[in-house]
């Protein structure tokens, strides 16, 4: 028979070795929090974010985008309410301490009827995506990629998204033998999307070049993402983010 204290410190070793932010709730109050979670919130502990956050729901950024403690129904747990909403729509936005807000996807796993795990995925970039290309805006209409302008705008967030992750920037420019046709810009993005992963950009960067920006956990696992991009139509040249350089730096030396 394991002990008690054995058996908590084998579990918040399970959890402190995810990237997503993961908490265990007995009822409604959290108990246990992973270093993901602490680190997110700059506290110590599950006890720490306690005594400095209050109440789990009273972070959640009140949005209409987004799941918050209003949309909880008099009376009701706030998992059994985010549970009625489409799986796509079980987002919440919290803040770090730096006011800086991060969007982040719900699962929830009832272990008993007073046990539940919450696992938090950020999911910021992916939900800017996903809003852009709902409402077509800030894509480049020839060819089908992000547009520049929008990409120039929201590169910090993606720095935020690497450090974060403890990721690096990959950045490889791409340029094509031909651009004089639509077609040719169009077919050249549809090939590259299908050697890519959902959250990389892929982004028009001149009349006849693409740069495609990627996060990874290694200047190895850069290298192969350009290996799997080559082909006789294109010339690649891949860019990697030194150690402390800001994305702003990256971008200086791919040049405009």
């Amino acid at each position: 028979m394991i002990e008690d204290n054995i058996s908590i410190a084998l579990l918040q070793s399970v959890i402190d070795s995810q990237k997503d932010l993961i908490v265990i709730f007995k009822d409604d109050e959290p108990i246990l929090t992973n270093k993901s979670f602490n680190k997110f919130f700059a506290i110590s502990s599950c006890e720490s974010y306690l005594r400095e956050y209050g109440a789990f729901v009273d972070n959640f950024v009140p949005h209409p985008l987004y799941f918050y403690k209003e949309k909880i129904s008099a009376g009701e747990k706030w998992f059994d309410s985010i549970l009625k909403l489409p799986e796509i729509d079980r987002v919440v936005s919290m803040m770090t301490p730096s006011f800086e807000p991060h969007a982040f996807s719900v699962e929830l796993k009832q272990i008993t009827s007073e046990y539940t795990i919450a696992t938090l995925n950020d999911i910021t970039q992916s939900l800017i995506k996903r809003i852009m290309i709902e409402n077509n805006a800030n894509m480049d209409v020839k060819s089908g990629a992000y547009a520049k302008d929008y990409f120039l705008h929201i590169a910090r967030s993606y720095q935020d998204a690497a450090q974060f992750n403890e990721k690096i920037i990959g950045a490889i420019l791409i340029t094509l033998e031909d651009d004089s046709q639509e077609l040719t810009l169009c077919n050249s993005v549809n090939h590259f999307k299908n050697s890519t992963r959902q959250d990389d950009m892929l982004i028009r960067w001149q009349d006849n070049s693409f740069l495609l920006i990627y996060l990874v956990d290694s200047e190895e696992n850069a290298q192969k993402m350009m290996y799997k991009l080559k082909n006789k139509n294109y010339s690649l040249e891949l860019y990697i983010q030194k150690k402390d350089e800001s994305i702003k730096a990256l971008i200086k030396r791919i040049g405009k």
